[in-house]
């Protein structure tokens, strides 16, 4: 009965130790494709901010909003990874701020 008994507990601790060591990195794996989302987020958080600051330092210079996305482009230094996001500019009259949307897009 004692030998039952600890093949039984040796199996057990065979199995336990990769199922363990599998959850860990399964918990990892979670963690850091967060981490990768957030600071996704973030990025495109900061281009929306300074695509906005572009457009008040504009209308503080000149007395108008931005025309278009490629005024900001060349006046302002701005680079867009366009790759990587798409960006809705919509600007419907010259004193009124923009409308800015941007999108990342599907990889």
């Amino acid at each position: 009965m004692g030998r039952r008994k600890s093949a039984v507990a040796s199996v057990l601790r065979g199995l336990l130790l990769p199922v363990g060591v599998a959850v860990v990195i399964l918990f990892f794996a979670a963690a850091l494709d967060s981490l990768d989302d957030g600071r996704q987020q973030e990025e495109m958080k900061r281009l929306e901010e300074s695509l906005r600051r572009a457009c008040v330092a504009c209308y503080a210079e000149q007395g108008i909003y931005p025309p278009d996305l490629d005024y900001i482009k060349e006046h302002y230094g701005l680079q867009i990874d366009e790759k990587r996001y798409t960006v809705r500019y919509d600007a419907f009259a010259e004193n009124l701020m923009p409308d800015i949307t941007v999108l990342e897009n599907a990889k």
